[in-house]
């Protein structure tokens, strides 16, 4: 079967919650560990049906934000995901109090056992309005972006179309079609604003039901960090300032000659190379069937992977109107389908999203046999590690897509990562001001993040943007929205990626990709700490994880000439 026919039912939640409250009724009453696993089996099977039918929706309405049945369809999730939660909770009560642990442990493993101690703290049946309100406005700000119908260049474009215009190397164009770009979060500023502020007291306000201090405290728990805390991403955010942003500003120096501007403003960030940057040279039908053939080459897992991707049209890549922004890798219980979500835009982010969502999507694949549908991703920092970690593995096939450009792309690429996790700190430092000061008012929000921004992003020029100085650059990064205090874990997971990119890329360790494929086959049955200790890398909360990878980069950055490329 192909996606397209998949088949959608909106469950019957009084049905289902009557076969539910059964199946948790006969685990608290089971007088054997046969019995107990027999409830959880029933249990689990319903959990994978409202999985996937959850999914489905989900993806149907990303993919066309105006199609009013599957609007009607996410209205429903919104309202009763948090009822279905509720079940779910009561499920995790009856297995946590079950005499049966240590044999339920063997079947369900450990770490579930861990998750569902997480789940239940972040969860109230007090909660249930509040957690539907939240549900709301993110989508609410989801379908505010995807409206965006902006004129430009004689056509009608929305956010990610502008993206070619905006690294074009007439200067004039690209400031014009960044204006175009912001203008659109300026028009619609007073809305995302009301979004927000809303968001942010919903969510303090849940963390007060729940009795937590702060939704930071909450924000931990629902992001399942098991190895961490505040207090040592404070440390690692610290490292990042001290060791990153040195080296990072020396790049940005880099850029400002080769695109030849005596500074760089805002408008010319998106510009590598006086002469345009590297873009894939074919269309996307081009890039699908090079990126078969590039999986094909890798390994055989991955030539396996693609063909199930394929063969079941489980990509929705190109851009189109009333499509969601942005782009990410979801799974299908029941069918063992990873879906790829994408927007297309003819530049080299359509590469990085066929290996970045690739690698979410190949370690899926691979972690299909676990049965409980909570656990196949592991947490978010993990998950990001397969992501970040395929877009090295794959630099000996750029040359399929980029051809003569090759080498600019990856010189791009690798120095773009390195620039990335000062932002990706920001981005966390940010949402920890914010949920540690709820009551701060819309102004006060934005100046907050000017602050931050002129720490970790000092290049930044928005001298001829008022908008954008006045701290409104985080409007556009859906994560503050819609999943709070992700963010850290993409920069966490690049540091763990460039351990790999070291391995693989710079000193040709074989083994490298041995320990990236058994991190994708464990998937969520691990917690971050233990995956990283079973792909022999360094944990990026330890001393000295960064200087040697940062070394490591400037080194072959500085090393490249780039006023050739």
């Amino acid at each position: 079967m192909k996606f397209t026919e998949y088949e959608y039912k909106r469950p019957d939640f009084s049905s289902y919650k009557l076969a539910a409250q059964q199946a948790i009724e006969k685990l608290k009453m089971a007088k054997d560990d046969d019995e107990a696993i027999a409830a959880v089996t029933v249990m689990k099977n319903l959990m994978v049906e409202t999985e996937k039918q959850s999914q489905i929706a989900y993806v149907r309405h990303s993919i066309n934000t105006n199609d009013s049945f599957y609007e009607g369809e996410n209205d429903y999730w919104n309202e009763y995901g948090p009822l279905y939660e509720e079940l779910y909770n009561e499920y995790y009560h009856a297995l946590l109090g079950s005499p049966f642990r240590v044999e339920l442990e063997l079947v369900l493993t450990k770490q579930y056992f861990k998750m569902a101690e997480y789940r239940l703290k972040t969860f109230s049946p007090e909660a249930i309005s509040l957690l539907q309100q939240e549900n709301e406005l993110g989508s609410k700000y989801d379908k505010l972006i995807a409206s965006a119908k902006i004129e430009f260049d004689g056509k009608v474009l929305n956010l990610s179309q502008l993206g070619p215009y905006q690294q074009s190397t007439d200067r004039s164009v690209r400031k014009a079609a960044s204006e175009a770009y912001f203008r659109f979060f300026q028009e619609k500023e007073a809305e995302i604003d009301t979004i927000y502020d809303q968001l942010v007291k919903v969510r303090d306000q849940i963390a007060k039901t729940l009795g937590f201090k702060d939704f930071v405290e909450l924000g931990y728990l629902r992001m399942e960090r098991y190895d961490y805390n505040r207090e040592m991403v404070q440390t690692f955010r610290k490292q990042v300032l001290e060791e990153v942003v040195p080296v990072t500003n020396k790049l940005y120096e880099r850029q400002a000659k080769r695109i030849n501007v005596e500074k760089l403003h805002y408008y010319d960030l998106n510009l590598d190379f006086l002469d345009g940057n590297a873009t894939p040279k074919g269309d996307p039908a081009y890039i699908m069937e090079m990126g078969k053939k590039m999986y094909h080459e890798l390994s055989p897992e991955t030539a396996h992977f693609i063909d199930y991707m394929y063969d079941h049209e489980l990509l929705d890549l190109e851009t189109k109107e009333g499509k969601a922004s942005g782009g990410y890798c979801t799974f299908i219980p029941e069918y063992d389908s990873p879906f790829i979500f994408a927007n297309f835009n003819g530049t080299s982010g359509d590469i990085d999203v066929l290996t970045h969502e690739a690698g979410h999507a190949f370690q899926v694949f691979q972690s299909r046999w676990i049965p409980q549908p909570e656990i196949v991703f592991p947490t978010s920092e993990s998950a990001e590690i397969h992501s970040m970690s395929m877009e090295f593995f794959t630099y000996p096939w750029m040359e399929l897509f980029f051809k003569e450009e090759t080498e600019k792309y990856k010189f791009t690429h690798l120095s773009g990562a390195l620039q990335f996790l000062p932002y990706g700190v920001l981005v966390d430092h940010y949402q920890h001001e914010v949920y540690e000061n709820p009551w701060m008012t819309p102004a006060e929000r934005k100046a907050t993040w000017r602050k931050l921004e002129k720490m970790y992003n000092p290049h930044k020029d928005f001298s001829e943007n008022e908008f954008l100085d006045q701290g409104t650059l985080w409007f556009r990064q859906g994560h503050i929205f819609t999943t709070p205090f992700y963010y850290i874990d993409y920069a966490l997971a690049q540091v763990c990626a460039f351990q790999f990119w070291k391995r693989a890329i710079h000193d040709q360790d074989m083994e490298a990709w041995q320990d990236y494929i058994a991190i994708c086959e464990v998937g969520g049955t691990k917690s971050f700490l233990e995956l990283v200790d079973i792909a022999n890398l360094k944990s990026p909360f330890e001393e000295g994880s960064l200087t040697e990878i940062v070394q490591a980069i400037d080194e072959v950055l500085s090393a490249v000439d780039d006023t050739r490329l």
